[in-house]
């Protein structure tokens, strides 16, 4: 059994606490607006974060195997399936109902799933114009995640560093760029160009 960090077990219950609330806060309209996830509203973005909780491992394989091992079709058809089979308060309260789920990511750890929340969270509560998570949380995704979690998201820095404002968070080599921890997150994970951030 993989061993336990407190403080990322810590860090991610009161991730999915927040976002448990800020879920409830959330009207339809909300829910039926575009996310930061190319193609998904807010809903497919929540039905993704609860796939985790929903799914076995053998029905996870068998999902696999129908989209030929390709991670990012098997997901887009989950979300897309389950957020048509279940209301916003489904969803939402399946999500408050795993808050201490066990779940980690394959290859990514307990970090992951840290960081699973923190990444689709602001894909929902970005285009809202809601808070974000603290900055020493993501600040705790950072300096825990392997750079080739990140490396998965395909962005060039193009020869510049990310340093946080408002956190001791830092990521990349070379000429230093300063801007809040949540911007880092989501330059790193692309969602936001960097220029968007100066």
């Amino acid at each position: 059994m993989a061993s336990t960090d407190p403080r990322l077990a810590e860090a991610t219950w009161a991730e999915r606490e927040r976002l448990a609330s800020v879920f409830d806060t959330l009207d339809s309209a909300q829910w039926a607006s575009d996310s930061l996830c190319e193609g998904w509203r807010a809903r497919e973005v929540l039905a993704h974060i609860t796939m985790p909780f929903r799914l076995s491992g053998p029905a996870f394989l068998g999902g696999m195997l129908r989209a030929r091992f390709r991670f990012d079709r098997f997901a887009d058809r989950d979300a897309r399936a389950a957020a048509k089979a279940m209301s916003d308060q489904e969803l939402i309260d399946l999500y408050r109902a795993n808050i201490r789920h066990p779940w980690r990511p394959p290859g990514g750890g307990q970090a992951g799933a840290l960081s699973h929340d923190l990444i689709h969270g602001l894909d929902i509560t970005e285009p809202a114009g809601l808070p974000g998570p603290p900055a020493d949380r993501i600040a705790l995704v950072i300096g825990s995640g392997r750079s080739r979690n990140f490396d998965y998201f395909g962005v060039d820095l193009g020869g510049r560093s990310l340093v946080a404002t408002d956190a001791d968070c830092e990521f990349g080599e070379g000429e230093p760029h300063r801007l809040p921890a949540k911007d880092l997150l989501l330059v790193v994970t692309g969602r936001r160009a960097l220029d968007e951030t100066a």
